[in-house]
């Protein structure tokens, strides 16, 4: 009778919390669409004419010597860009590691999932067309700004700025979401949230070295997230459907 009705209590576990590649739902999927598509919009909106990235970054320059005088400072370029990037690195190898010694699937997508972001960035980061706000006329280039949706001019520069590549490793984190969805939400959407964060602090230390733009950091996490949620959903749904077979 006690194992009875301890079966029926409402803290019993669903089959999808045990599960050690639990599927989500095609509402979660949906939700997620929708918001990709309306923070897509937005960010389009932001950079329609460059006039708020310009504001942020061009606030960090100096006018009489044409340059951004913490492009090459010591500390942020140490804790921003070197350590900050490292920890992330480690978090995700160390998961990794962890995942494959006690032999835990979800663990070890999560890892991968870490690095799957940050690949989709860096590639198109690499055929980019735009280049830096250090690149450009304004901030004491050579290079010509164009719109984000428009056809670049041949003095475009060396482009190669869009995403933001280093905002993308902060935003990577978002993956540990899956680690505790199933169990722990509270704890899933805090480490997404954590990872928001982190990603935004990083490219801003960028923006702040005349690296970046606002927008190219907001792409970046949109394009992480974008990923993460593409390649956990195919590779659960293969795993789920390898099972039934």
């Amino acid at each position: 009778m006690q194992l009875s009705s301890k079966l029926n209590q409402h803290e019993t576990l669903p089959p999808i919390r045990i599960n050690a590649l639990y599927p989500l739902s095609a509402r979660f999927y949906a939700i997620h669409a929708v918001l990709l598509a309306v923070f897509g919009l937005l960010f389009l909106w932001l950079a329609r004419d460059g006039s708020l990235d310009n504001a942020l970054t061009g606030y960090w320059f100096d006018p009489l010597t044409q340059r951004f005088p913490w492009k090459d400072n010591r500390w942020l370029d140490l804790i921003n860009h070197r350590l900050l990037k490292d920890m992330v690195i480690v978090t995700g190898v160390t998961l990794l590691i962890a995942g494959l010694l006690r032999r835990q699937p979800r663990w070890i997508l999560v890892a991968l999932l870490t690095g799957i972001g940050p690949l989709v960035v860096g590639v198109l980061k690499a055929t980019s067309a735009h280049s830096c706000p250090w690149d450009l006329v304004m901030f004491g280039g050579k290079a010509v700004a164009w719109p984000l949706l428009g056809v670049a001019p041949p003095d475009s520069g060396p482009g190669r700025c869009f995403p933001g590549g280093h905002a993308s490793s902060g935003f990577s984190l978002m993956a540990l979401f899956f680690l505790y969805w199933p169990t722990r939400r509270r704890l899933a959407w805090l480490c997404w949230s954590g990872a928001v964060v982190l990603g935004l602090v990083m490219g801003y230390g960028q923006m702040m070295r005349g690296a970046h733009f606002l927008t190219h950091n907001l792409w970046a996490g949109w394009w992480v997230w974008l990923a993460q949620l593409l390649t956990y959903g195919c590779v659960t749904y293969l795993t789920n459907k390898m099972r039934k077979k």
